[in-house]
């Protein structure tokens, strides 16, 4: 695309894996598409659970089930766009399109690290101060949390993309990765985006690294208070329910960490980190959540197992 005609950028191409011969094309397809239906199934399978199971009426699964629907629609915008690219070998998307896939994307990433800071949170509350901890986190409390996470999310990041995309672009029209993402998005603009690396960087920081210090400063505290119990009945339990918070912590904040907050050298392949935090994580997230959590387990045998008895008799 010539330099000189900044205004005629109508559209991008999303190169995805068309590197790739399409013998490996198609496993990746099969592959993609049987990880997005696990993810898919496993998270919409637990927020049925938590919603119908009464005894499951807690803040803390009040947050999982927050949690299960913002993995699903995460996995969602990115995933069956690759998968028809993958089959067509068009990767055209459309200017809308590409801004509308970048928004959704960050703003699901961004609610998603706000709600794992405010699950730990929960869990703080819960250990360390039990007394307080049905004032605090009270259904009400709960209510209001989540609402302030989604809104700080909707404006923050809308204000980001749309800063991002009134670039003028003009040196290519070719990202180099299987979705919108902003710094294959920003390679592309015929200007100087240095200000908007300043912008990324600090919103990547105010999404991951605040949040993430919540999370450590929560179990610093969490595990102070563990160790100083005498029961090694209530070790256990306390351990118990933050073990499977803890799992999906390290994994989500591992991949987006290493993706977003390194730089960018362009030895590593972003397409790898991506299809962790896009598919793999949202995929485990229930897995380890219905294995580590025996009030999951419980309620899932409760609901799912009358059905498959009721489906049995009839």
């Amino acid at each position: 695309m010539a330099s000189e005609n900044q205004t005629a950028v109508i559209g991008f191409i999303l190169m995805g894996f068309s590197d790739q011969s399409p013998q490996i094309q198609q496993l990746l397809f099969l592959v993609l598409l049987l990880f997005y239906v696990l993810a898919v199934m496993g998270n919409l399978l637990v927020l049925i659970t938590l919603t119908v199971d009464p005894f499951l009426h807690m803040p803390m699964y009040f947050f999982l089930r927050n949690l299960s629907f913002v993995e699903i629609c995460f996995t969602t915008v990115t995933i069956p766009r690759t998968l028809v690219n993958l089959l067509s070998d068009d990767g055209s998307i459309s200017f809308l399109g590409c801004a509308l896939q970048m928004y959704f994307f960050f703003f699901f990433g961004s609610e998603e690290c706000m709600l794992l800071g405010i699950m730990a949170f929960d869990r703080y509350m819960a250990i360390c101060k039990p007394l307080h901890y049905s004032t605090i986190m009270s259904s009400r409390k709960c209510v209001y949390m989540a609402m302030a996470s989604w809104i700080i999310s909707i404006v923050m990041q809308f204000g980001q993309i749309t800063f991002i995309m009134s670039l003028p672009f003009c040196k290519s029209n070719v990202i180099h990765h299987f979705f919108c993402d902003v710094p294959p998005v920003l390679k592309l603009s015929c200007t100087d985006t240095y200000f908007n690396d300043i912008v990324r960087l600090a919103t990547a920081v105010f999404f991951l690294l605040i949040p993430f210090l919540i999370i450590v400063s929560s179990y610093v505290y969490i595990i102070s208070t563990v160790l100083r119990m005498n029961s090694r009945e209530g070790r256990s339990k306390a351990f118990s329910t933050c073990s499977s918070h803890l799992a999906v912590v390290t994994l989500f904040y591992g991949t987006t960490m290493l993706a977003y907050l390194q730089p960018d050298t362009g030895s590593a392949d972003p397409r790898v980190f991506a299809v962790f935090y896009c598919l793999i994580n949202p995929m485990l997230n229930p897995l380890i959540y219905s294995l580590r959590s025996k009030e999951v387990k419980g309620a899932l045998r409760r609901i799912w197992g009358k059905h498959s008895l009721h489906a049995i008799k009839l």
